[in-house]
């Protein structure tokens, strides 16, 4: 249990994406200094402070299942992945454990978020946060925290490759913004030019 007796924030990993424009391999297959991209995303929220992890999969999710090595993840299948990341949040979103305060909504292709920003998030929802997210020089990113209440509304407006995108804008007001530049990286991983790039670094 958490400090104040709730339970830890569990984290939301989506990694249903098919990486098209990476020659058609599933993102959480593709390999990140030595490991499948879902296996470093799964470490880097529960390092942050996520013990309880549910990854949402999609494309050619029995070969992820039998490649990635995710002990105690809850491994969610989206059927409808291929219509985008909103039907991978509502997965997750409906998967999880009833007494969660909040939820880390982690994207599987964003290798250069770090345990540190996972960690700042979490504390801003100690701090009273419903609704926060990473941002890098005063712009808003991943990952982000949504607070148990928006659950229903974040699943309700999740369309399309929108995710949580629709209930953030409705509640620009109350989103609080966690400055992460000095620890994290946004860039997502989306083409062999990026593949390069971060395995380069």
């Amino acid at each position: 249990m958490s400090r104040g007796g709730r339970p830890p924030v569990p984290a939301l990993v989506l990694a249903a994406g098919g990486g098209r424009r990476l020659g058609g391999r599933p993102k959480a297959l593709i390999r990140y200094r030595g490991r499948p991209l879902v296996e470093h995303a799964v470490a880097v929220v529960r390092a942050g402070g996520c013990p309880d992890v549910t990854v949402v999969l999609g494309a050619e999710g029995d070969r992820v299942r039998a490649t990635a090595h995710l002990p105690g993840c809850r491994l969610v299948a989206n059927p409808d992945w291929a219509g985008g990341m909103g039907s991978s949040l509502r997965a997750g979103l409906a998967a999880l454990a009833p007494e969660a305060s909040a939820v880390l909504v982690m994207l599987v292709d964003t290798p250069g978020v770090t345990p540190a920003a996972v960690a700042r998030l979490l504390a801003a929802h100690r701090a009273g946060a419903e609704l926060a997210a990473a941002a890098y020089d005063g712009r808003r990113g991943h990952p982000v925290l949504i607070g148990a209440r928006h659950f229903a509304e974040a699943a309700a407006g999740a369309d399309g490759d929108a995710g949580a995108r629709a209930l953030l804008a409705a509640h620009a007001g109350e989103v609080v913004l966690v400055e992460c530049a000095d620890v994290a990286v946004p860039d997502d991983l989306d083409t062999p030019a990026d593949l390069a790039r971060w395995s380069a670094g």
